[in-house]
């Protein structure tokens, strides 16, 4: 698979994947706690796509680097968030537990970009 298809593949995944999240999130319980987990989870699932369009925009291999790094970032604290709600049994269970898969799986792939920019 050519650079540029990878690249398209995994920005309308990663759009999907946000969408996933914010469904989710709807879910949760309308209480002080959940409305909290509710915000940082939607934020940190939306940003990983919204970080990687911008990412195939950047201006220089640094700004790429920069926003690669964020995507890694923001994977990892999505699944973070998937983790307190499956431990709170506060989503439904294979709902959270495929879509905490995925931030793993997206947390593997931004993290692979990033190594393979350093060498």
């Amino acid at each position: 698979m050519e650079n540029k298809e990878f690249s398209r593949k995994l920005e309308v995944r990663t759009k999907a994947f946000a969408i996933r999240i914010i469904k989710l999130s709807a879910t949760l319980p309308n209480t002080v706690e959940g409305k909290i987990v509710r915000n940082q989870l939607t934020k940190a699932g939306t940003s990983i796509g919204a970080n990687y369009r911008e990412a195939n925009r950047s201006r220089s291999r640094a700004d790429f680097k920069n926003k690669i790094r964020i995507c890694e970032s923001e994977a990892s604290e999505t699944s973070y968030w998937l983790e307190i709600c499956i431990d709170m049994k506060w989503a439904e269970a294979t709902e959270s537990e495929s879509a905490f898969n995925e931030s793993n799986e997206l947390l593997a792939i931004f993290t692979s970009i990033g190594k393979n920019l350093n060498l």
